[in-house]
């Protein structure tokens, strides 16, 4: 009987090169000293905070935002026309659209955005509102989710606003409350009809105690 000669076990074709992007060779949507410093400190060696960048329709934004509702693909130049209309819109300060980045990989993993609203009340104040939190399967469990909201929230505070407010599901309401934010007020939605959304079911909302408001029950998934 003849012996058997084990197989040549050839060499795994190396994984595609993704070489990191630095700040600098990007055009950024806002100045990077305005995220606060603890949470660059806090983020784990692999990942790396900042504003997003014109060019960032390539590194999945928009394929992590489709976890939220529908998103499209966007061509470059759709995706600079939109950034482009937030640069307008937020010439002083108003759009703050922040991402995490893998090191390894030079794709998004995580991302949220800050609007800050100028009010009539409170002297004309300032309020933020934290949108669109999303954070990769691939990158879940590593508080990533909360890195984007301190340094959202961070940046609200830091530009002046008295308050910053989010909607969430009822799933994500005890993440949010260890974020330090609070149940609040209700949300409300209306649907143009040429946008082809169907109006959503009613949300079912959470009791609280007496003399308190209750809050929505929408949106932001996957923290």
């Amino acid at each position: 009987m003849s012996s058997s000669t084990a197989p040549t076990l050839l060499p795994l074709p190396p994984y595609p090169s993704h070489p990191f992007t630095s700040d600098s060779s990007l055009h950024l949507l806002f100045d990077r000293s305005l995220l606060p410093s603890s949470v660059i400190a806090d983020l784990p060696e692999q990942y790396h905070i900042r504003p997003l960048a014109t060019t960032d329709v390539t590194r999945g934004h928009i394929q992590l935002l489709s976890i939220l509702s529908v998103a499209p693909e966007l061509s470059q130049q759709q995706y600079d026309e939109i950034v482009e209309d937030m640069l307008v819109r937020g010439r002083r300060g108003g759009y703050y659209p922040t991402v995490i980045v893998s090191r390894e990989t030079d794709q998004i993993v995580a991302t949220g955005t800050l609007l800050v609203e100028r009010k009539f009340i409170r002297g004309g104040g300032l309020v933020g509102h934290i949108e669109d939190i999303a954070v990769s399967s691939s990158a879940q469990g590593r508080k990533l989710g909360l890195r984007i909201i301190q340094a959202l929230v961070g940046i609200s505070e830091g530009t002046g606003c008295y308050k910053t407010i989010l909607d969430c599901n009822r799933d994500n309401i005890a993440f949010y409350e260890k974020c330090g934010f609070a149940q609040k007020e209700y949300e409300m939605a209306k649907y143009a009809p040429a946008s082809g959304v169907n109006h959503p079911a009613p949300a079912t909302f959470i009791p609280v105690p007496d003399g308190k408001k209750g809050n929505s029950d929408y949106l932001s998934p996957n923290l």
